[in-house]
């Protein structure tokens, strides 16, 4: 069965709410009934086929080409199925996601993850801010499932993350891991200032050594055996991560200032 097919037609001036493109919502429907469904573009309410081309067949799998940065909560409320996003996508990326799959080949916006409870996204470009963060007005960030991005991301990644994995390759902005609660983050590249700020529970990974806020205290260098673990689950996933395999590691704990009992891992060479 082939995917359903949405391509782009034209380029966008505002942003395209996409909530209603999702496998579990279009599950059912003939191409006719989602060609006619509504999409909020600006202030206005516009159908599916205003601006996009429709092909293949209703399916669990659903394919976006042409795609751009206007393209809002893409992949939001989603519990099923699979998605492929071939080119950019816009922020709210995965929004309180609960299962299924989520590809994107291009950059992603800001908030990608947000409030998600379950299933996988993967970024093969960079992301924005608020990565695995919590939206305006809540306090509970990612609290399930597994993000990998391939290139950068920006400031706060994992806000007041619960639970849940983040695996980044490439840098990290500032504010990594603020207010975080529990859940693991790994940074391969380098990482911006105030890690782990306000933080409470959770484990950051890092690969290089950062500079650290004074509330976070040395622990000191350790071996520690539940890496060989945490590394040994990274083999499931296409990413970089999987080809650690060092448990020696520079620990700090904090944040102090919160009473905090995270843990940032530094791994020794």
């Amino acid at each position: 069965m082939s995917a359903l097919t949405f391509t782009l037609k034209k380029p966008l001036q505002f942003s395209l709410n996409c909530t209603a493109l999702t496998p579990n919502n279009l599950q059912g429907l003939s191409i006719d009934q989602i060609a006619a469904t509504l999409l909020t573009y600006g202030k206005q309410a516009y159908t599916v086929n205003d601006f996009f081309d429709i092909s293949g067949e209703n399916s669990q799998d659903i394919h976006f080409k042409n795609s751009c940065d206007k393209l809002d909560y893409l992949g939001a409320h989603m519990s099923s199925g699979c998605i492929t996003i071939d080119g950019e996508a816009g922020p709210y990326l995965g929004f309180a996601m609960a299962q299924g799959k989520i590809e994107c080949l291009g950059n992603t916006s800001d908030y990608t993850a947000c409030n998600m409870a379950g299933g996988s996204i993967t970024i093969h470009g960079n992301t924005g801010n608020f990565l695995g963060g919590a939206s305006a007005g809540l306090r509970k960030g990612m609290r399930g499932g597994t993000v990998i991005v391939k290139g950068n991301a920006g400031d706060r990644v994992g806000d007041q993350m619960r639970r849940g994995l983040i695996l980044i390759e490439g840098n990290v902005g500032d504010y990594c891991g603020s207010r975080m609660i529990a859940g693991t983050i790994g940074v391969l590249g380098s990482i911006g200032q105030y890690l782990g700020f306000s933080m409470q529970r959770g484990t950051l990974l890092t690969v290089q050594t950062p500079k650290l806020i004074a509330t976070i205290q040395d622990c000191g260098t350790h071996s520690l055996p539940f890496l060989t673990l945490l590394f040994k689950s990274f083999q499931q996933y296409d990413t970089k991560f999987k080809l650690l395999t060092l448990n020696r590691v520079q620990r700090y704990i904090g944040d102090a200032a919160c009473n905090g009992n995270g843990e940032i891992l530094c791994i020794k060479n």
